[in-house]
């Protein structure tokens, strides 16, 4: 028998908490982040359960300086199996908001001002429905509201539900986690106190839910669903080496851009190299930067170029990512380099001789450095990566220790060194493990049963495409994968160094559902998450507590 009473109770405590906490600016990197902890732990120390039981909220330090720390909070029950519910607290920039940016954090005289803006001009597609959206009542904008301070909210609705109930069978562990939006650096370091928190409480903790939102352009399908796993990401890097050459003699060299417009070609885009799996195929790889390595003018073709990829998977590992692209990169190279040699034959009416080159992995790179410059070498690239390594541009970090090993290797192209530039988040998903599949059949009449209570639908989604931290969430990684990838990152501060004896346990998400997170019309539907999220996510909690 649902209570309804209780349910109401949730419903307003998740919409009053998602419109407070989204007036407490987080933006990654801010000293609001790092503020934002103290606050939300303040908040949960005031309600009546942990007034009493003080011991079981508590921080756990993150990263950065000013130092973030995640909230952690306890509600027991009887017995040991647990289940974490998780969110993150940091948002992206407000600076999108334009003139609004004093707006950004507070959503209902938000919502007002871009009705107005948006009423006062011609608009385009994506403007116009954003417009409808707004004015139909039930969506309402906020940097953060929709990612994700509502589902934050909707988790201390369950967690403050339960502990509500008379005598619950099992416990309710709470999380909330800086910088998701930047390196996952609060997932990973909670992950890694995880273990000593069960050991401390003896806890067993048997399943996760995040809470992260999710994105739906139609009427909300995608949005009301219990995701099954979390897409796989990579960052494949080809630094380009060329020969430079005087413009008056191009073919006395080869140009880098030559060869990078042959590798953009054969990787932007391209269908075949998608994945397909769990009857959904992942987008496939896009060029996210591409710059030319020198700072003045001058007529010499360019000798270095960067190209950064973003690769989503849903089943390639590591490994087989980076055969795949050093072998697309080897055959672009191939075709760059012919291609110039025929111009050149035709130009000059004569054969040309075959231009030679050469694809490294970063790791072989490195073996080279050693060979010529030892590890006085080794340790200036170091002391490089020290000096970078708290900036938040993955792309620019990697950039710069990649083009400083090439120096100290003296690395003349055509050559194209091949890696990661950013950290990787693994594919996660619930048929790789058979509590997995148990912890779906548990959910599937608990999401039956909460649609029909609120007269909608809910239902499985086997991928949550946008990046999460779900993918460190209950996560124990491959530590062969893991060499092979800090083998290849330049900087170690972007590879994920997972200590011995993790926990592991399935995991889902379950979050508030809206559209244009992280643009200037981020918005959240409000019926479903302050209204439908917290039940469906109290009840999934229930189902997977008893043995």
């Amino acid at each position: 028998m649902i209570d309804e009473t209780a349910l109401r109770t949730a419903a307003a405590r998740t919409r009053a908490l998602s419109l407070l906490m989204t007036r407490w600016p987080s933006v990654t990197g801010s000293p609001e982040e790092a503020e934002f902890s103290e606050r939300l732990r303040a908040l949960l120390a005031g309600t009546p359960y942990f007034r009493d039981r003080p011991g079981q909220l508590f921080t756990v330090d993150s990263h950065g300086e000013p130092l973030t720390r995640s909230v952690v909070a306890l509600v027991r029950g009887s017995g040991r199996r647990t289940v974490v519910l998780a969110g993150h607290f940091d948002t992206v920039s407000i600076a999108n908001y334009g003139t609004l940016a004093p707006l950004a954090c507070d959503p209902e005289p938000l919502t007002q001002a871009l009705m107005s803006e948006l009423r006062s001009r011609p608009l385009n597609g994506a403007e116009a429905k954003a417009l409808r959206d707004f004015e139909s009542g039930d969506f309402i904008a906020g940097r953060g509201l929709l990612d994700m301070k509502s589902g934050l909210a909707a988790g201390i609705a369950v967690l403050e539900r339960f502990a509500g109930l008379e005598a619950p069978d099992g416990n309710l562990l709470f999380v909330a986690t800086p910088d998701e939006e930047n390196r996952s650096r609060g997932m990973r370091s909670l992950r890694n106190a995880l273990p000593e928190i069960a050991r401390r409480f003896d806890l067993d903790i048997v399943a996760g839910i995040n809470l992260d939102a999710s994105s739906c352009e139609r009427g909300g399908e995608e949005g009301r669903a219990v995701y099954l796993g979390s897409i796989g990401k990579f960052a494949p890097f080809a630094f380009v080496i060329g020969r430079p050459t005087h413009a008056g003699y191009p073919f006395n060299g080869t140009s880098a851009h030559r060869i990078s417009a042959e590798i953009t070609r054969a990787m932007d885009t391209v269908p075949e190299l998608s994945d397909e799996a769990f009857g959904e195929r992942s987008p496939p790889p896009v060029c996210l930067e591409a710059r030319d390595i020198r700072d003045g003018y001058d007529v010499t073709t360019p000798d270095r170029v960067w190209l950064s990829f973003n690769w989503l998977t849903h089943r390639r590992s590591a490994s087989e990512i980076l055969e795949e692209f050093h072998a697309i990169v080897s055959g672009a190279l191939r075709t760059a380099l012919d291609t110039q040699d025929a111009h050149a034959a035709r130009y000059r009416g004569r054969d040309a001789l075959a231009t030679d080159g050469l694809v490294l992995t970063y790791a072989g790179l490195l073996e080279r450095v050693e060979a010529r410059g030892g590890a006085p070498a080794l340790a200036r690239l170091d002391a490089l990566d020290r000096t970078l390594s708290g900036g938040t541009d993955p792309l620019k970090i990697s950039r710069e220790i990649v083009s400083a090993a090439v120096t100290e290797a003296g690395l003349e192209g055509p050559a194209v060194i091949v890696g990661f530039g950013s950290l990787h988040y693994p594919l996660v998903h619930l048929e790789r493990s058979e509590a997995g599949r148990i912890l779906r059949e548990r959910l599937q009449p608990v999401m039956q049963a909460a649609a029909d209570r609120h007269g909608t639908s809910i239902r499985f989604k086997q991928i949550f495409a946008g990046i999460s931290d779900m993918s460190f969430f209950g996560h124990r990684p491959d530590a062969g994968e893991t060499g092979l990838l800090a083998a290849n990152t330049p900087s170690p501060a972007f590879t994920d160094d997972a200590p011995e004896g993790l926990l592991s346990f399935p995991t889902v998400n379950i979050g508030p559902w809206g559209r244009d997170y992280h643009q200037k019309w981020e918005r959240v539907h409000a019926p479903y998450t302050f209204e439908v999220l917290s039940d469906l996510v109290f009840e999934a909690a229930l189902a997977c507590l008893p043995e």
